[in-house]
């Protein structure tokens, strides 16, 4: 399952994701919002996160204006590797070799095609494991305190 969650300014990105997850079949959770009307963004990251590390969803898709203040908090959750990208590489790359499990995305910085598109490289590219693993391990360590 994907877990979903936006703010007032990245509310349309998220809504055509759903769509997409929709014609693909594919489950998910939404944590809002669902309104126009301008809400803090660090609450429904915070909903998104603790459903990954917890076990309720694989790999989650936030939505903010910039995908900035989403990862931040995001990534404040110890288990939570969030990635903000808007292009094909960087997308890729945040799966193959971080493992990231939330993909940020801005909706004053990419539009609605842009958004499915690398949603959809997201959640289809696996991480590749290896040397990278190691990587996610001292990032672990960090979390920790070990390193």
């Amino acid at each position: 399952m994907i877990a979903l969650g936006a703010d007032h300014g990245g509310l349309l990105l998220k809504e055509a994701i759903k769509k997409y997850l929709d014609s693909e079949k594919i489950a998910y959770q939404d944590f809002g919002t669902f309104t126009e009307a301008s809400i803090d963004y660090a609450p429904i990251a915070a909903k998104v996160a603790h459903s990954i590390v917890n076990g309720e969803a694989d790999k989650g898709i936030l939505c903010c204006g910039t995908g900035i203040g989403m990862s931040i908090a995001a990534n404040k959750v110890k288990g939570i590797r969030a990635s903000v990208c808007d292009n094909d590489f960087c997308t890729e790359m945040t799966r193959r070799h971080n493992n990231s499990n939330i993909l940020c995305l801005g909706g004053r910085v990419i539009d609605e095609e842009k958004a499915v598109s690398l949603a959809k490289l997201y959640l289809e590219t696996p991480f590749e494991g290896g040397r990278h693993q190691t990587r996610i391990d001292e990032i672990a360590a960090i979390e920790r305190g070990e390193l």
